[in-house]
């Protein structure tokens, strides 16, 4: 803050002499900027809150410490066990397969949806609408028990079941595996489709109409112009509809199959520890969880290339540049600003010259 001196008794306060003389002065008005205090704004409730959900973290970490009830040494005792890795094999199989029949399937659908024949359009929106409706694992035992619906399966005359060219057992065809696959893969196909839909709804229909314009094919168009533009907005919801894929891949254990939570499942029913074999459950779904969220990341920074002028920095990155800052803290001169050779005085002076 600076204060004014007042005019001179002698000089009239009103008047074009007085507002002459009263205008602002390089000498007057200057002002060092040195001597203003900065106060920073002070966040009471922010630190406050801070302080209660730390307190709260902390309470529960010392919890996990100190309650034996946790039984750690069998947590560690079958993390890496043979049954549970089996698990983890056919949660990740399962997960892998069903999401590439899923998305392959759902992208056929996005686009029956938006089709302009009825007939494509009206197939495809039954299919969403019935596979949506019906619980994921009816779908699996279902598949699962086909046999008593059909017991064999195969090709020959239309409307009889002649099937002189081949012949299939169902329940040879259609294993607990297979069920599986067609369970989940099916079923995720019908939420992938409105996905996919979504985000080629998402790009301005000028890009559609210039594309077309300038005479390029309609696959092209899709493949090279629309569909990069829609990944910004299909990524994340697809993410989410995989990571998802990987708990959803619990519910085979209806039938059978020997994935992570079947296996934690036989392991408890054996040993009755149910908290430290569900803790290692807990843990292997969110180590796979984390590996998907990073590749999120990286995916979306990949399509945010024609959308952003500079991309953000990554975290490792970040990371570095902070290591690099706090280094050159350490010597006498300052860290340069951004960690560049090119913002450093040096190398401004020559610049100018």
């Amino acid at each position: 803050m600076t204060t004014t001196a007042p005019a001179p008794a002698d000089r009239p306060t009103t008047g074009p002499t007085a507002a002459r003389d009263t205008a602002p002065t390089t000498a007057r008005d200057k002002v060092d900027l040195g001597t203003i205090a900065v106060v920073p704004t002070r966040h009471w409730w922010r630190w406050i809150l801070s302080g209660l959900l730390l307190f709260v973290v902390a309470q529960f970490v010392w919890s996990l410490v100190t309650n034996d009830r946790y039984l750690w040494g069998t947590f560690a005792q079958y993390f890496f066990s043979e049954p549970v890795l089996i698990g983890i094999g056919y949660t990740l199989s399962l997960t892998a397969i069903s999401a590439v029949v899923g998305f392959s399937l759902g992208t056929l659908l996005a686009l029956g949806r938006l089709s302009a024949s009825p007939l494509l359009s009206g197939v495809a929106w039954g299919y969403i609408w019935f596979f949506r409706s019906v619980p994921l694992v009816v779908q699996i035992i279902v598949w699962y028990n086909l046999g008593y619906l059909y017991p064999t399966l195969g090709l020959g005359t239309p409307f009889t079941t002649d099937f002189w060219i081949v012949e299939f057992p169902t329940v040879q065809l259609v294993s607990a595996f297979a069920a599986a696959i067609l369970g989940l893969g099916l079923h995720q196909a019908a939420y992938s489709a409105e996905i996919i839909r979504g985000g080629l709804v998402s790009v301005d229909p000028g890009q559609h109409e210039a594309a077309a314009a300038l005479g390029i094919p309609a696959s092209r168009r899709l493949f090279r112009i629309i569909l990069p533009q829609a990944m910004r907005s299909i990524v994340p919801n697809a993410t989410n509809e995989i990571i998802g894929l990987v708990k959803g891949a619990s519910v085979v254990f209806v039938i059978a199959i020997p994935e992570l939570f079947y296996a934690v499942q036989v392991i408890y029913n054996r040993n009755s520890r149910v908290i430290p074999l569900l803790l290692v459950a807990v843990v292997w779904y969110t180590l796979i969880t984390t590996i998907l969220s990073i590749a999120q990341y990286y995916i979306e920074r990949y399509y945010a290339r024609g959308s952003a002028r500079a991309l953000p920095p990554t975290p490792v990155q970040r990371a570095r540049t902070w290591v690099r800052t706090q280094w050159a803290r350490l010597g006498d001169s300052p860290a340069p600003p951004g960690g560049t050779d090119a913002e450093t005085p040096t190398a401004a002076k020559g610049a100018r010259a």
